[in-house]
């Protein structure tokens, strides 16, 4: 085994953090480098030419130009730059440029139809909403052999509040714009036309609450690709013109120089977040750097309810003081407002946290927006449930603080066969693994049957060179291996000391010239179809890391001064 002196993992340390502190704006806010999205492209392509094509012709050329650019030889695209050809993101694009540049695009739209047929086709999607979404865009540009058969979406949904977070939540403005340019593609009869007639300004009612919620922006989300949805149902039905007037004018806001537009626009909040609690953990919690951050976090804490999911305020968006509020989100950055000195002074961290307890599920799990909805893709979660265990724990809460305890129990049942557990917003499994074993061992569950389980499940899936990746065997990432370092540690169990060393002195020898770490996409944003990197996170996970291993070291009698084995 190569030594790797604690030297080492400090200058590893000063330098990551320096180079997080580089991606800091003068108002505390950390910033990112995100890869352009070609489902966002390919949305905004298709939505502007048909809400807008005289207007947005130079976006739709533009879009369509670089759509043509990013196609792969075997004729598939992936859903942001540098991935793999995928199903959902060669469906959206072939659609787009069948609709948006039926002659230029046609030599490319035959090529992506014959990749996406030796991909399996649509019914290679596992998701049921987003199938549904590809073989409607499909339909809407004339390829029915692709599309395969298309089923009505039940707008009636929406007279139903309850049933509707419950069912649709955090997909509510897209699903709205899918129902509505449905008018046109599938024939309805007389009752139902009755009940869209009741339903329809519901649905737009349901739209306008969400355009005054963010200030009348037409971000819909601050995302191009739920935003382009909206604005191809507008288009179509003839509805809300004075929203659709607004999208088109906030996605031509938001377009890339290259003409494309990124997956998400405005991660400001999440990205700080997670870059706070990782100089934290690397000794910055007294920087005076992120003074700006806090005062950010308190600028930004949600003063009003979201009626759209019924979310009350007190939380925080992944974007601004407009956005959605998230569980995510807000539980990462009550964990850095109480890594700050004089935390327990702090108001917002105080009404953060009520906000947080209250968000909990009658199960004892937290799910990303709506209580209690079992949405494949809202929640419960692991490991978001975990994410609120540890901002609760940091926080100050005992270990058999209600909330805490609900949620512990709630997490022990629900190991998969194998010991894992799912992250349903970063890729599984090592990501939900290691946070939740990080989750009960902080309190108070490290030697629990399902605990030790797990963390051998860790242990047993380390690759040779000290990293982890998912755990299937393939390579390794700095984010992954950061989070299993990090719930190896928190067991405090002695025989996970070799594992962590190792993955300690892997992230250390993966650290570049200037400090910073490769990222890698572990970031889901179409569960098992669509993933993306975040660089701020890659980051402040790796500095997470190095800086538990190096306070955990300072304690440990049976480690010689300065030395790290791999």
């Amino acid at each position: 085994m190569t030594a790797v002196t604690a030297e080492a993992v400090a200058t590893a340390i000063t330098a990551g953090a320096e180079a997080l502190l580089r991606r800091r704006r003068a108002d505390g806010v950390f910033t990112d480098d995100p890869p352009a999205s070609v489902l966002g492209t390919a949305g905004a392509v298709a939505a502007l030419h048909a809400a807008d094509p005289a207007g947005s012709a130079d976006l739709v050329d533009a879009g369509v130009e670089w759509l043509l650019r990013q196609q792969h030889d075997d004729g598939g695209w992936g859903g942001v730059v540098g991935a793999p050809s995928e199903v959902v993101p060669t469906a959206v694009a072939v659609a787009a440029l069948a609709l948006g540049a039926p002659a230029a695009g046609a030599e490319a739209v035959a090529a992506g139809r014959a990749r996406l047929a030796a991909m399996g086709g649509v019914d290679a999607v596992t998701d049921r909403a987003i199938a549904l979404l590809c073989r409607q865009l499909l339909t809407m540009a004339g390829l029915t052999a692709e599309a395969g058969p298309l089923r009505r979406l039940p707008l009636e949904i929406v007279l139903f509040d309850r049933v509707r977070r419950r069912r649709l939540s955090f997909r509510t403005t897209p699903f709205v714009g899918l129902a509505l340019m449905q008018a046109d593609l599938l024939p309805t009869g007389r009752l139902r036309r009755a009940t869209l007639r009741r339903a329809r300004p519901v649905a737009v009612r349901l739209l306008r609450s969400v355009f005054d919620h963010e200030g009348r922006t037409g971000a819909l989300s601050e995302d191009p690709w739920p935003a382009a949805l909206v604005l191809l149902g507008l288009a179509r039905s003839g509805e809300a013109p004075d929203i659709a007037a607004a999208v088109v004018g906030w996605l031509r806001r938001a377009v890339r120089l290259d003409g494309a537009w990124d997956a998400v626009t405005n991660l400001d909040l999440t990205r700080s977040g997670y870059a706070v609690t990782g100089l934290i953990a690397a000794g910055y919690a007294a920087d005076p750097r992120l003074r700006a951050t806090r005062e950010f976090f308190h600028a930004t804490q949600k003063p009003a309810a979201f009626e759209v999911l019924d979310v009350p305020p007190g939380g925080w968006s992944y974007s601004n003081v407009g956005g959605w509020p998230v569980t995510l989100e807000s539980a990462e950055i009550l964990s850095a407002l109480a890594g700050y000195p004089d935390a327990d002074a702090d108001p917002v961290l105080r009404t953060g946290l009520d906000w947080l307890t209250g968000r909990q599920d009658s199960r004892g799990s937290w799910s990303l927006w709506v209580r209690d909805t079992r949405l494949a893709n809202d929640g419960p979660c692991p490991a978001i449930t975990s994410q609120a265990i540890l901002a609760l724990h940091e926080a100050g809460r005992p270990d058999d603080h209600p909330a805490i305890a609900r949620a512990a129990a709630w997490l022990l049942t629900r190991a998969a066969p194998d010991g894992t557990f799912e992250n349903l917003w970063y890729r599984d499994h090592t990501s939900g693994t290691a946070v939740v074993v990080a989750a009960l061992s902080r309190v108070g569950h490290a030697r629990h049957d399902v605990v030790r389980r797990a963390a051998r499940w860790l242990r047993d899936t380390q690759l040779p060179d000290g990293s982890w990746g998912p755990g299937d065997g393939t390579a390794g990432s700095v984010e992954e291996t950061a989070w299993a370092v990090q719930g190896l540690l928190a067991t405090g169990d002695p025989e996970a000391r070799t594992a962590t060393d190792r993955g300690v002195a892997w992230l250390v020898a993966a650290a570049g010239p200037d400090g910073g770490w490769p990222a890698t996409r572990v970031c889901n944003y179409i569960r098992h179809h669509m993933r993306y990197p975040n660089a701020v996170i890659t980051q402040a996970l790796a500095l997470r890391a190095l800086g538990e291993h190096r306070r955990t070291a300072a304690g440990r009698p049976d480690v010689a001064p300065g030395a790290v084995t791999r």
